[in-house]
């Protein structure tokens, strides 16, 4: 902490000077840049940075509360064990010793009696311990780790751009020249911002008065304020697309010289959206032909435009066709890598080290997934990883081989996992499971170790933003120490220089400091003192050496997925669980549901103990409309069931014209901290009881199905 920015502030108190750090806000994955007050041991305040060019001084209400995170009394402060039956509730506190011993020596057990394979490693958001997760995973040499997002969130996207485009385009909101036109499809930035595409930065390009189309179920803040909203039925944001390609090329829309000189494969392309006319759409998506028109020939015609996506195109079935659908709108109309547009980044941190290199083929064969789905196991993944599902279900059966081991890392599992009641199934049936976190929550409750996790002011790390394109790259760096509190880590180095890994050995700062150097030249050291780096942009990089595809081009139709044996070109398919698909399903179950629209107060499953957010959002809300609530008796403040044929949880009625008659709106992520344990309300009003992790998957990511499936409503008496 030797690090002051401006020099000591005297104390009133006379306990020493206060120093001012720069860091890097990691309570969602936003990235907003920080000064923290330091005085002693003990951190002050945490203020936004006005030099930081992602937030420019400005916090959202859950980086405004991180004192209330950091030394909020229920925080895990030292490891501790299980004394009774798995799921009892009972703990006995042990050493950081005791408890890297008996995790070195178990571990170890499992590796050589079942295999490597056997000890899967789970983690949440992709934050500062992501990476490190399949690090320590690889140097063990299991193949089996897994995050919700990579067939859930966010890596469809980046793993089907990298095919389709060579490297992965962000809006340009971080350079001079605003976009023209901004397209937000199936996103809510101004809710969640994520990252590096901050919640401010979604909002000051607001303020150039861009044109705005905005693709989504529900009327949000961005609907209200958009020159086009489609109101489409959950799930099938691919046929919306595939229509909108149409109207691009049928009425001749598109950017000929740039799809003529820069894509491979427009003329196959024309041919496969040829029938996906607005009018076939329209009987598909509710929208109606000439909304979709309109949408198309604005879009067409207003120049810069970016496109802001999110994850709603990336929770049902056919994911990744949908994600390659919407990828190709920029595509055709050029506004690739320009001022404004959809841009490459600068790529201002090195490569970090996976140590993927660590497993044999015959180990990556071994993957869970890997003979199916390639685009997240395997030759078509950025990085490799389990699928969910699969590791599930070899944990409960022991097919194809067993699962012994669970080693989670800031993942609430049993809230953000698909259909949780088979995700606790799972669990149970487990030798031995470990969970680091800042919390108990229902998930640690059912392990044999419990770590006390860093929060991010505890910790050192970096991160390039926006992810992929790194053109700034900031340092997060240690203020204050809470307890025994470890970062992941730190936690993954000591576990493995005590089994004595050849590899995952070196300290923390090593490797971000090798990252540092690689990306801008200077030091983690140096960059700490600055707080962040900012590369000078440029632009049209592609036409130096061409797009990073076998090509050289944008492949609209792939050739990579055809060597895989996957379609080439986008294609539409009907959610597995519709009125359309399903009628009979739907005669008992009527209503769509949608879920996962972000809280602005919350991230996901975390920070419902902290009072000053759960105050501005204390309860789960389901929003239903006036018309579908006064039909069942509901009125806005009730309780009400929401049930599939998975399971059933209660959420607080919101009446909101803003959504169709026809669909429900669940919230995600719903425990209670303040209930008792070991399950703290878990089965009550989480909506992943509703969801499915059972096939049909996405053939090519394995993704399953968490909107657009069918439920019912009825009133119910209020929660004890």
């Amino acid at each position: 902490m030797e690090q002051i920015v401006g020099g000591d502030k005297p104390a009133a108190d006379g306990a020493g000077p206060v120093s001012i750090l720069k860091s890097v806000c990691r309570s969602c994955h936003g990235g907003c840049g920080t000064l923290m007050h330091v005085q002693g041991d003990k951190l002050l305040k945490v203020e936004g940075d006005p030099d930081s060019p992602l937030n420019k001084g400005r916090l959202c209400p859950i980086g405004a509360s991180t004192m209330d995170l950091v030394y909020h009394p229920d925080r895990l402060k030292y490891p501790m064990r299980r004394k009774g039956p798995r799921g009892s509730g009972q703990w006995e506190r042990i050493s950081w010793d005791e408890a890297l011993d008996e995790m070195a020596e178990k571990l170890q057990a499992i590796k050589d009696e079942f295999g490597p394979e056997s000890i899967a490693m789970g983690t949440g958001t992709g934050r500062h311990h992501i990476r490190w997760v399949s690090r320590f995973g690889h140097a063990l040499g299991t193949p089996n780790w897994s995050e919700p997002g990579f067939a859930q969130c966010f890596h469809p996207r980046i793993n089907t751009c990298l095919l389709t485009y060579g490297d992965f385009p962000v809006c340009d909101f971080t350079t001079e020249t605003m976009p023209e036109l901004i397209l937000y499809w199936g996103h809510n930035p101004v809710n969640s911002g994520p990252d590096g595409e901050t919640r401010f930065s979604v909002r000051d390009s607001l303020a150039a008065n861009p044109k705005i189309i905005v693709v989504d179920p529900r009327e949000t803040y961005l609907a209200k304020k958009a020159d086009i909203w489609l109101q489409l039925r959950p799930g099938t944001d691919d046929a919306l697309a595939l229509a909108m390609l149409n109207v691009l090329i049928e009425e001749k829309l598109y950017d000929a010289e740039f799809v003529e000189k820069w894509t491979h494969g427009f003329a196959e392309l024309a041919e496969r959206v040829r029938p996906h006319t607005p009018e076939w759409a329209e009987g598909v998506t509710w929208v109606p032909a000439d909304k979709i028109r309109a949408a198309a020939r604005l879009y067409a015609e207003i120049r810069p435009s970016a496109m802001e996506w999110g994850v709603a195109i990336e929770q049902t079935p056919n994911c990744i066709q949908t994600v390659r659908a919407v990828s190709l709108l920029p595509a055709l109309t050029g506004n690739i890598d320009v001022p404004g547009g959809w841009v490459f980044g600068m790529n201002g941190i090195g490569r970090f080290p996976s140590l993927i290199e660590n497993l044999s083929p015959e180990m990556n064969a071994k993957r869970l997934g890997a003979d199916r789905f390639k685009l997240l196991c395997g030759e078509g993944a950025d990085l490799p990883a389990a699928h969910i599902p699969t590791v599930l279900q070899a944990m409960r059966t022991g097919k194809p081989y067993p699962v012994k081991a669970f080693m989670v890392f800031g993942n609430n599992t049993l809230t953000t996992y698909g259909n949780s009641k088979l995700v606790y199934e799972s669990l149970m049936k487990l030798d031995f499971m470990v969970c680091a976190d800042l919390f108990m929550t229902p998930t640690a409750e059912l392990a044999d170790l419990v770590l006390p996790a860093a929060s991010w002011p505890e910790l050192n790390q970096i991160a390039g933003l926006p992810t992929r394109a790194a053109n700034i790259v900031l340092a997060q760096q240690k203020t204050v120490q809470i307890g025994e509190c470890k970062s992941d880590e730190e936690i993954f180095v000591a576990l493995a220089r005590r089994m004595k890994l050849e590899t995952c050995t070196e300290p923390v700062e090593d490797v971000l400091d090798a990252q540092v150097r690689a990306g801008t030249g200077m030091s983690y050291d140096d960059l700490k003192v600055r707080g962040f780096y900012k590369i000078p942009f440029r632009y049209r990089k592609y036409e130096e050496k061409g797009f990073k595809t076998p090509t050289g081009k944008i492949e609209l139709y792939s050739t990579r997925f055809e060597e895989m044996g996957y379609d080439p070109l986008p294609y539409y398919e009907e959610p597995p669980e519709s009125p359309i698909a399903t009628p009979e399903i739907a005669e008992e179950f009527p209503l769509v549901l949608t879920t996962g629209g972000r809280i602005p107060f919350f991230f996901n499953s975390e920070h419902r103990q902290l009072k000053p957010l759960r105050k501005a959002h204390p309860d789960p809300i389901a929003e239903i409309h006036p018309d579908t609530a006064a039909r069942l008796g509901i009125k806005t403040g009730d309780w009400m069931w929401i049930e599939t044929k998975r399971g059933k949880i209660r959420q607080k009625a919101k009446l909101w014209k803003g959504i169709d008659p026809r669909v429900i709106h669940c919230e995600h992520g719903w425990w209670f901290p303040d209930k008792p344990g070991p399950d703290y309300g878990v089965w009550e009003s989480n909506v992943n009881v509703l969801t499915s992790n059972l096939p049909p998957f996405d053939p090519q990511m394995g993704t399953y199905h968490l909107r657009a499936l069918l439920c019912r409503v009825e009133r119910s008496d209020p929660p004890a």
